[in-house]
């Protein structure tokens, strides 16, 4: 609809992380491979815990929009790994691989013009498309924000940006 367009323009650009500070992608980027699986003191999560859980969280709301049969984890613990949890870098690059693409899935939804916004989902009156997207846009703003301080404390940031 040509009406809204400007509204899912402005969705789409929410879920990329273009109004915040910093994105998705250069959060990630260059984050040395042998500290992935490390708690900086008092921390009780590693890099990799803080990604699998935006991982888990957007692919859940996702399938909440996607199938009226989808079942939740168990909250909270379903939404996080273990905390004795560790990655490996294989795992480390299949997090952040889902994370691309299940948003690149939520930005079809956001960008197909049949898709209406605003209806309730069927399953659950009250929520819509909209608001989903907006809890992901939001709940990935976050935790990319905690991300990013994690990588300044454990100072693995490259030299340039230090």
């Amino acid at each position: 609809m040509k009406e809204d367009r400007a509204l899912r323009e402005q969705l789409l650009e929410a879920l990329r992380g273009v109004d915040v500070h910093l994105g998705f992608d250069e959060a990630v980027e260059d984050f040395p491979m042998e500290r992935i699986n490390e708690r900086p003191p008092p921390v009780p999560y590693t890099p990799w815990h803080i990604l699998e859980h935006i991982r888990i969280t957007q692919w859940d709301i996702l399938e909440y929009i996607r199938d009226p049969g989808h079942a939740s984890p168990d909250w909270p613990v379903g939404y996080w790994p273990a905390p004795g949890a560790e990655a490996t870098a294989d795992e480390w690059e299949g997090t952040i691989s889902s994370i691309r693409s299940d948003l690149r899935a939520l930005e079809d939804l956001v960008r197909d013009p049949r898709t209406d916004l605003l209806a309730p989902l069927p399953h659950t009156p009250g929520h819509t498309i909209l608001r989903e997207v907006r809890l992901v846009g939001n709940h990935n703003s976050y935790h990319v924000g905690e991300f990013a301080i994690l990588r300044q404390v454990m100072e693995t940031w490259p030299a340039w940006r230090r």
